[in-house]
Formats: structure tokens, sequence, C-alpha cells
């Protein structure tokens, strides 16, 4: 695998950065049982989950300061890297519904799967513009933040000694899908978890996987309602799925390639 920009030094020993994760993920699945403990409504238990996930990499981070420099990379990125990154996020979404609904013609979702993700739809759904940018900030900005600070921030640099660029990009994908915790869409998540991870290296920023994962979360939120309709049932679509499949990885590629050239530091 070659990646430009490779060479950022690791945060931390590949067994600290696992640990910290490891950490950050139990914390985030305890928080379901406490949360609603505390009173918190929806919106706030998935934001106290998502914060409590980053907490062991950011206690990590100022324990050890020049880590900081290794997780983050360059603290601003040229404008042409931001436009390209959110480029490919739009490009894995679509890709996404394509890989969704090719899964679905091996495994369909069952019907409670479904209402279960109608259901935090409808839990999310605004009721004016600052509740919208509430529910973005929610699931889509955090997420963006703290995801990407833990998995491709910490643990992606700091495994690549041991494993190599490759493994290091496999496992810290594979962890990120794991932490979804969510076996029908792993697959999906391992392969978003894959490309950001070659993101993060083509760019040595962790600023473009934040681009891109805000992105892909953003239009997912305020798409999947609009053409999902509850009244009928599911049937996949293998044309579209097909269609979509192609289009977003035909576009994430070239996307992808430029990122790996041209100015990426400050603009």
């Amino acid at each position: 695998m070659s990646t430009t920009g490779s060479e950022s030094p690791r945060p931390f020993p590949a067994l600290v950065a696992l640990a910290a994760t490891a950490l950050g993920v139990a914390s985030m699945f305890a928080s379901g049982a406490l949360a609603p403990r505390l009173g918190l409504g929806f919106r706030s238990q998935i934001a106290f989950g998502t914060l409590l996930l980053a907490v062991p990499a950011l206690a990590a981070l100022l324990v050890r300061p020049p880590a900081w420099r290794a997780a983050l990379g360059p603290g601003v990125i040229a404008r042409r890297t931001a436009a390209l990154a959110t480029l490919l996020g739009a490009a894995l979404w679509v890709g996404s519904i394509g890989l969704m609904e090719m899964q679905s013609l091996v495994s369909p979702p069952s019907p409670e799967y479904l209402d279960a993700f109608r259901a935090i739809h409808r839990a999310l759904a605004p009721v004016g513009p600052l509740d919208a940018l509430v529910s973005l900030a929610v699931i889509a900005i955090l997420p963006g933040l703290c995801e990407e600070l833990v998995v491709r921030g910490v643990l992606l640099p700091s495994l690549i000694r041991p494993l190599g660029l490759f493994g290091a990009v496999t496992g810290s994908a594979f962890l990120f899908a794991a932490m979804h915790a969510d076996p029908y869409r792993f697959l999906f998540t391992f392969t978003v978890g894959f490309v950001l991870g070659l993101l993060r290296l083509r760019t040595s920023s962790l600023w473009p996987p934040i681009f891109a994962h805000v992105t892909l979360n953003t239009l997912t939120f305020a798409i999947a309602p609009l053409v999902d309709d509850p009244s009928q049932p599911y049937e996949p679509q293998p044309a579209l799925g097909l269609a979509c499949l192609v289009a977003g990885a035909a576009a994430a590629w070239p996307l992808l390639r430029a990122l790996g050239r041209g100015p990426a530091g400050p603009a």
C-alpha cells in the first residue's frame, strides 16, 4: 500500500492506543445504562455516549502533549483539501446506499431492524431550525469529531509500526465497525472506516476524515427519512443499488487519489 504522508509519527505505543480505545468503547456502552438514570433525553444520551468514547483518548493526549501533533496532523488544512474531503464523504454516502441495497439481496433487513432504524430517525426528527442544528450536532458533528479522534487520530497511526500500513488501516476499520455494535451494517461501517483510514494516511491530517465523516452522517440524517416509506414493505432495488455502488466508487477513487496530491497543509 502506498500512501502519501504516511510517515506521521505515532501518538502512542500500540498497547496504550488500544487500551484508550477499548476503555472509550466500554464507557460509551456503559452510558446506555447510566444516561436514563441521569434523566437524559434521547439526543442527550447519544451525545453523552459519544463524548465518553473520546474521554480516554483525550486524557491520554493531555498527559502526553507531544502526541497531539501526531494524532491531529496540521492544525489548518487547505480549502481544496476540505472541499475534496467533503465531496468524498458525499461519494461514500452514495456508495453506501448501493452497498446496503446489494447486501439486502443476500440478507434483507428484518422488519424489527427497520422499525428500530425508523424509530431513531423519528426521535431525531427536528421541529424547527434550531432543533435541526441540535440533531445535526448529535448525529453528525459529534461522532465525526469523537470517533475520528479515537480511531483515525489515536489508534490508526499507533498501529502502523507493529502492523504496517495495510494492517493498521484494516485493524482500525475493523474496530470502527465493531464499536458500532450493528452486525447488519458491519460491512458498511468497515468499508467506510477503511476509506477514512486511507484518507487519514494520504493527507497526514485528521481533519479530512472528519469532514468526510460529518458529510456522510449529515446526508444520512437528512435524506434517509425522505426516501423511506414505512407504510410500504421494504423491497431490495438491485438496479438502484448497483448504480449507486458504481457511482459512489467511481467518484470516491479519484477523489481519494487527488487528496494525496497537492496542498494538504495550511492554506
